[in-house]
């Protein structure tokens, strides 16, 4: 449930105060942003991101790294090797199996902000461009959403949240290997589509 929340007293005007309160496993978070320029200034060109009826795919990662190049960059190896596995490992049946495991929501209750804390724990083997805990990857998601887009703060929460399966990978939720929870996803039980990462 995602409730408005008034401006609290003290904060500048010439500030844009976005917030919402989220109702999540009887815990109530609290997010809340500032931004000094106004919504209209904020908003993206639609020029720039719109080319031929389709969004444009930004060319650098924050890093000024070319974004989400799996042949080149440090971590080529490790992200060739987990989606290796992944390709071997993610059958029919074995989606089959966790399904029926994890749909019995009996690992733990949370609230988001918790959750995502835990993911300080997590690594992201498949990620070409982070080498970092995976809630620094969610805060930036959610930041740059926010920037380009500041009136859609439903955005801005799902740009959070998007990865939290990602505690999966723990010892606590059942501590699955990481070819079993992160990466591009594909579909199984069919032929293996030569467009899924790391085809060959």
């Amino acid at each position: 449930m995602i409730v408005s929340v008034e401006k609290p007293n003290g904060i500048s005007s010439d500030f844009d105060f976005h917030s919402m309160m989220i109702n999540c496993s009887n815990a109530l978070i609290w997010f809340s942003a500032t931004q000094a320029k106004s919504a209209e200034q904020a908003q993206p060109d639609a020029n720039k991101l719109v080319s031929n009826d389709q969004f444009t795919v930004p060319q650098n990662n924050a890093f000024g790294s070319t974004f989400r190049d799996y042949e080149v960059g440090a971590r080529t190896d490790k992200v060739e090797q987990h989606y290796k596995a992944s390709h071997i490992n993610q059958t029919y049946d074995f989606v089959k199996k966790i399904r029926e495991e994890y749909k019995k929501l009996n690992k733990a209750e949370m609230g988001i902000w918790e959750c995502c804390e835990l993911l300080n724990e997590v690594v992201d083997d498949s990620d070409p461009d982070l080498d970092e805990p995976q809630i620094q990857h969610l805060l930036q998601s959610a930041e740059a959403i926010r920037k380009d887009y500041p009136n859609e703060d439903w955005l801005h929460l799902t740009a959070l949240i998007h990865d939290l399966g990602k505690i999966l990978v723990l010892p606590k939720f059942g501590g699955l290997p990481q070819w079993a929870v992160v990466g591009d996803t594909f579909p199984v039980g069919c032929a293996f589509d030569e467009f899924n990462v790391h085809y060959k």
